[in-house]
Parts: structure tokens; C-alpha cells; sequence
């Protein structure tokens, strides 16, 4: 068995109900040139690296801030479990109810040489745009692993 050299990542997936009830889920998409050009099975739940020693709920909530510039103010986390990417990733997720006030996120940036083997570096956004999506398209727009976080919220919301 392989065994991912990968630190493992906390996120929270946010999600509100629209007066018809129909559940929708706040999904991030990465930021920079690799995926300027991708958007199905790209999207994902705004999510970081756990540092070493690191609780991974209070990751989620950091990381979710420093991705998106909005603090969670929720008092009620679900628990979503976790996944492995097909990268070997593994990923661990909370849901909670809230609402996204507008405009682009305010996040951290990276850097990249870019074009590659340009000697040219460029910051980019780690997100570049987040969007409500009901679960229908979500599933559709998420990372193909992260499909079991939609179904897991769900579940937990219609019990």
C-alpha cells in the first residue's frame, strides 16, 4: 500500500436553503493558470494543510477564513468525515449554515513561475471565485472525491 507523504487538509463546506428549500453549497475554484481553463471536477471545499499538532476543525475554520476572507460565525459544525483525492489527499470537512455577502474572496496569494521555465514569477489568488451551487451542479463542479461531502450533508440535513 502507498502511502501519501501529503499533509493532510481540513475545510468547511458552507451551505444555506433558499425559501423553496432547495439546499445549496458554497464552492471555491482554484486560482491561478492551471486552472483558468478547468471548471467541472475542479471546485472544492475551501480547504488548507493541517500543521503539524494542529486541531483539524480549528484548520478548517482558518483555513476557510484565509481563503475566502469570511469568518464563519456559526455555532453548529456537522461533521462530514473524510475523504481521499485521487492525489492521495486526504481531506476531513464540516458543513455549516451561512450565507456568502457578495463580490470576489479575499484570500492569500501564491507564487509560480510562469510561463513555466520562464524565469518569470507571478502571484496568483489561491481562489480566484466561489459560487452557490444547488447539489445537482455541485456534484457536477466539485472535486470527483469530494461528491461524498455533498452526500454526507445531505443526509445529515434531511435526517
Amino acid at each position: 500500500m502507498k502511502v501519501s507523504k501529503k499533509r493532510p487538509s481540513a475545510g468547511l463546506l458552507m451551505y444555506r436553503r433558499q425559501p423553496n428549500r432547495l439546499l445549496e453549497v458554497l464552492l471555491a475554484h482554484p486560482g491561478g493558470p492551471l486552472f483558468a481553463r478547468k471548471d467541472e471536477g475542479a471546485w472544492s471545499v475551501p480547504k488548507g494543510e493541517i500543521e503539524a499538532g494542529e486541531n483539524p476543525h480549528a484548520c478548517a475554520l482558518r483555513e476557510f477564513e484565509e481563503e475566502t476572507g469570511l469568518r464563519p460565525m456559526a455555532t453548529r459544525f456537522l461533521e462530514l468525515g473524510s475523504i481521499v483525492q485521487r492525489s492521495g489527499k486526504h481531506v476531513q470537512a464540516w458543513g455549516f449554515e451561512g450565507d456568502w455577502p457578495g463580490g470576489p474572496p479575499k484570500c492569500n496569494t501564491f507564487e509560480l513561475e510562469w510561463p513555466p521555465h520562464s524565469g518569470r514569477f507571478e502571484e496568483f489568488p489561491e481562489i480566484d471565485r466561489v459560487e452557490f451551487f444547488t447539489l445537482e451542479r455541485a456534484r457536477i463542479k466539485i472535486n470527483p472525491a469530494q461528491v461524498a461531502f455533498l452526500d454526507r450533508l445531505e443526509a445529515l440535513l434531511d435526517s
